[in-house]
């Protein structure tokens, strides 16, 4: 499914779509780097769940989601290998969008492909890893902190001091 609003779409990723994905995050999460091969191995390993922002001009956001497991989130930079054989939530990955098209709604349509994806995979669940300088706005999309084990601070101590691990119930709508 793609969202629209004037000429910029969000749209399913595809290969050629990950230069310039890899580049953005470069730019915007600079504090957070991730090997070239993570991003190849999300869109190989869910597809249904990796989308960009683009329009004529290229790439001006992305979302990268998958089907997960557990309240133990992946490391950052860390490659999966494979996805959970029985996943009980939608976890979103990242996502990103460059400064000209912030406050745009383009975040809530992410969110809501990301929940199309986890109700097409009937899992009730969206979870993710909020870094300190995110965690207010996962917060305002309604996502909650979760009671975690001390193996998943040890993770969370992987992306930053502050990161927590947030989840939020899928919505009935489309």
């Amino acid at each position: 499914m793609t969202y629209s609003n004037a000429d910029t779409i969000w749209r399913s990723m595809r290969p050629d779509d990950l230069a310039a994905t890899i580049t953005l995050a470069a730019r915007i999460h600079h504090d957070y780097p991730e090997d070239d091969d993570i991003f190849r191995e999300r869109l190989a390993l869910a597809p249904e769940g990796s989308f960009v922002l683009t329009n004529a001009l290229g790439v001006h956001g992305y979302l990268i989601s998958h089907p997960w497991a557990g309240h133990l989130s992946p490391r950052l930079n860390c490659l999966l290998g494979s996805l959970p054989a029985r996943p009980d939530s939608w976890y979103l990955h990242d996502l990103a969008l460059d400064e000209t098209v912030r406050g745009q709604g383009r975040a809530k349509d992410a969110i809501a492909l990301a929940e199309k994806a986890a109700r097409a995979a009937h899992l009730p669940v969206l979870s993710l890893t909020a870094t300190g300088p995110a965690r207010t706005f996962w917060l305002r999309q309604g996502f909650m902190p979760e009671e975690i084990s001390e193996a998943e601070k040890a993770v969370l101590a992987s992306y930053d001091p502050e990161a927590s691990f947030l989840s939020r119930p899928v919505s009935g709508r489309e």
